[in-house]
């Protein structure tokens, strides 16, 4: 019985560390919104001869602080855009993953 206790406190906690998750697939040369709460921008990749180029630019609310990423990725290889949260709300996370010939964005709200 405590093992059971001791279990099901171990899940509880795992599951208070991610409160959602969203996955979606981009197509080539299309562009994706991207919302990290204090930053929103859009991601997009194209296809090259060394891998998938990928592109994400982000802006605070008034635009006037506005940032770029970029990244070839190969097949298996992903690049994540996190920002913290405001005072008292959760980080947000967003995962930009190749998966085989296709590219998933996958987000998160982290509560840690």
């Amino acid at each position: 019985m405590k093992n059971f206790k001791f279990a099901l406190a171990a899940l509880v906690a795992a599951a208070g560390l991610v409160t959602s998750v969203e996955a979606a697939e981009v197509a080539a040369y299309r562009g994706h919104p991207i919302d990290l709460g204090t930053v929103t921008g859009i991601a997009y990749f194209t296809v090259e001869q060394g891998g998938y180029h990928v592109v994400a630019t982000l802006s605070d609310a008034d635009g006037k602080s506005t940032v770029r990423f970029e990244a070839v990725l190969a097949r298996g290889q992903s690049i994540v855009l996190s920002s913290p949260g405001g005072r008292g709300a959760s980080p947000a996370r967003i995962e930009i993953s190749r998966v085989g010939e296709h590219v998933e964005v996958t987000s998160a709200s982290a509560t840690n």
